[in-house]
């Protein structure tokens, strides 16, 4: 899969999945919080758990087009070794998740099996 190198500003909506573990999971807490209070965005469950696609434990962010570009740099900078997964919401649930996806931090691999059940 190629994604673009810096995430591009170009649809409506976004999820962002702040990714962790047993080790950084009071920093992505405090990244989810902050998402919410700093910004006022929706912020899904901390699933301590696998979830949908992903092969990591993940907190769901939702943010418009208007919250992107200050959102993105302010997780850019504060994500510290944090993977974070941004997708739009298209209603293309398998182009969403492959090729209009960005990472920040390391990519991770998808479980990309549970769309082709819709």
């Amino acid at each position: 899969m190629t994604t673009p190198q810096r995430p591009v500003n170009s649809h409506t909506a976004y999820h962002g999945h702040i990714y962790f573990d047993e080790q950084s999971k009071a920093l992505a807490r405090r990244l989810c919080d902050a998402s919410a209070s700093e910004f006022g965005l929706k912020v899904g469950r901390f699933h301590e758990k696998l979830v949908g696609p992903h092969a990591c434990w993940s907190c769901q962010v939702t943010l418009g087009t208007r919250d992107f570009d200050r959102y993105i740099a302010w997780l850019e900078k504060n994500r510290q070794q944090l993977t974070v997964f941004i997708h739009p919401l298209t209603g293309d649930d398998v182009r969403d998740h492959t090729e209009f996806a960005y990472w920040l931090g390391d990519e991770v691999a998808l479980n990309l099996d549970i769309f082709k059940a819709q």
